[in-house]
């Protein structure tokens, strides 16, 4: 009994390393203790816990008495847009390369988490990540909000207490906000690269149009561009542009 106790522990503090604790819900069918669940997600307090959620940074345009624009001016290059200036490729893309079960999952794809889990436990470490859109929609929350290097440095960090504390944020925003609401922020908030956040300042910045107006190739670009911002980067030269 020690034994099996012993290794279900391992696999939860595994899987909660990938962001995948709700797995462990799986785990008490699967070993026959009920007694197991109950205790682990007590200890790891896998309730909703509210996220603050501060204005996002937008690009300010500065204008004469007549109209005309005068100068332009940001902090972060972003133009906050609703999901219905999105266009629907856009939305697709950014789903199936980012979490494709989105719609179907709350706050933790547990397709996707257990995958993660068996993988990140046969490797002893964090192999391979399951955050879903709206966790990924958490943790650039937390690193916007953060004001030092140090408090940077903990919202990216890998580590059992940050992907607990990312859980619990998810579940409130899944509880508060529709689907469409949350993939809404995401894209508003999500890095593209080259200085772009954001859907709408990544389509501008990208190819010179309006988010809303983004083709089926351009659309796929700037999906895999998030993944990697740093490395699709066009300024870093013609291989990153191509």
């Amino acid at each position: 009994m020690n034994g099996r106790v012993s290794s279900v522990g391992r696999l939860i503090a595994a899987g909660a390393a990938a962001g995948v604790v709700v797995a462990a819900i799986a785990l008490p069918a699967v070993g026959g203790t009920g007694a197991v669940f109950v205790s682990a997600s007590e200890e790891l307090n896998i309730k909703p816990e509210e996220l603050v959620e501060p204005p996002l940074a937008e690009k300010t345009t500065v204008y004469d008495a007549r109209g005309g624009q005068i100068a332009q001016f940001y902090e972060e290059y972003r133009e906050v847009v609703p999901l219905t200036d999105v266009a629907d490729v856009m939305k697709t893309a950014i789903v199936a390369i980012e979490d494709d079960r989105f719609y179907q999952h709350g706050a933790i794809d547990l397709e996707g988490t257990f995958r993660a889990l068996v993988k990140n436990f046969a490797k002893g470490g964090v192999a391979q990540g399951g955050s879903s859109i709206t966790q990924q929609y958490v943790k650039q929350v937390l690193l916007n909000s953060a004001v030092t290097d140090k408090e940077k440095a903990r919202a990216l960090e890998a580590s059992y207490a940050r992907k607990l504390k990312e859980l619990r944020y998810a579940m409130a925003v899944e509880e508060k906000y529709s689907k469409d609401q949350i993939l809404e922020k995401y894209l508003n908030i999500a890095y593209f690269g080259a200085g772009a956040n954001g859907v709408e300042a990544a389509a501008k910045r990208f190819f010179g149009v309006h988010a809303k107006d983004l083709t089926l190739p351009q659309a796929a670009t700037l999906a895999g561009a998030v993944q990697d911002p740093n490395a699709t980067d066009p300024n870093l030269g013609k291989a990153q542009r191509a």
